[in-house]
């Protein structure tokens, strides 16, 4: 993979564009679009392409130039799921030498699925996955912390996990039963079966279908409608807010981060021109910017560590 240089932190302005072997990343009008670009393999997974893609995110944060994000693929399949170039030892993965050991439990890295979701999960912009043709296992888990998917009408999905003789990845199992309910991901799972478009739409698993054509720009024109009046630093915290109380225990943990971040944001350089924009009926000029770091409004919330 290439390491961006000093130089090259910024995805738009005048720095160099970074070079990727397994996607592309560019910048329009404050959209970035992330394309998984082996089209030659379908798009399949590789621990390349997962370090690329939490490389582009890491880059995409950085820039204040950057409002949201699009993820799609290039050719005629999103992502095939992984690379089973490896034949039978595909998903042995690190632990294989102390799979039969009975005297202790197998060591175990980290799922690489799961460390390309968590990086959106944490991402400040919000992001769209434009789905253009199959997803496949991690090829659509990898797409359950985007905030909004659509798919082409010809796309196709499965999480054919128990197919491949292995479990569901990429935190899949508590990204998908929040999305489309406990039952519909059960049956998805246990089955692994292939499922089309239409049925996707009408489970919510994606917002909306669209033509092939016409995909990227249906994405670029919601990405457009999410951020275009919005205050960056505003979006950021609610994207987080959202996603993190998911998992809340009470209302009242969700109450007193409200309480938090409407007491520091409407303080805020942003708030006074958001009022005062509206009082003068023209539009916003916001200020504040995401790289300067969001407010502390979790009471201490920080990601468990891996074990």
């Amino acid at each position: 993979m290439h390491t961006p240089r000093d130089d090259e932190s910024n995805v738009s302005g005048s720095a160099p564009a970074p070079q990727f072997d397994e996607i592309d990343l560019s910048v329009s009008d404050s959209i970035a679009t992330l394309t998984l670009n082996r089209p030659e393999r379908m798009n399949a997974f590789t621990a390349t392409m997962m370090h690329e893609i939490i490389a582009a995110f890491d880059l995409i944060d950085a820039d204040d130039d950057v409002r949201a994000v699009i993820i799609t693929g290039a050719g005629r399949a999103f992502c095939a799921g992984a690379d089973l170039a490896a034949g039978a030892e595909t998903f042995a993965g690190r632990d294989a030498s102390d799979r039969d050991r009975a005297d202790r439990a197998p060591s175990v890295g980290r799922d690489g699925g799961g460390r390309v979701t968590l990086r959106i999960f944490e991402s400040t912009k919000p992001v769209i996955a434009a789905i253009n043709g199959a997803a496949v296992g991690v090829g659509v888990t990898m797409t359950l912390p985007a905030d909004i998917r659509i798919a082409a009408t010809t796309a196709r999905f499965g999480f054919v996990f128990s197919r491949r003789g292995i479990v569901p990845e990429a935190c899949s199992s508590w990204f998908l039963p929040r999305i489309v309910g406990i039952s519909r991901a059960a049956e998805w799972c246990y089955s692994g079966r292939l499922f089309d478009a239409t049925e996707a739409l009408d489970t919510g698993l994606v917002r909306s279908l669209h033509d092939p054509g016409h995909l990227i720009e249906a994405a670029r024109q919601i990405a457009e409608s999410l951020v275009s009046d919005s205050a960056a630093v505003s979006v950021a915290l609610t994207r987080q807010m959202l996603w993190r109380m998911l998992g809340a225990a009470h209302p009242m943990d969700a109450h007193r981060v409200d309480s938090r971040g409407i007491a520091i944001r409407g303080a805020s350089a942003d708030a006074r021109e958001g009022v005062m924009s509206f009082l003068d009926k023209r539009p916003a000029d916001f200020v504040d910017r995401v790289s300067d770091g969001l407010p502390e409004i979790f009471d201490g919330w920080q990601a468990p560590e891996f074990s």
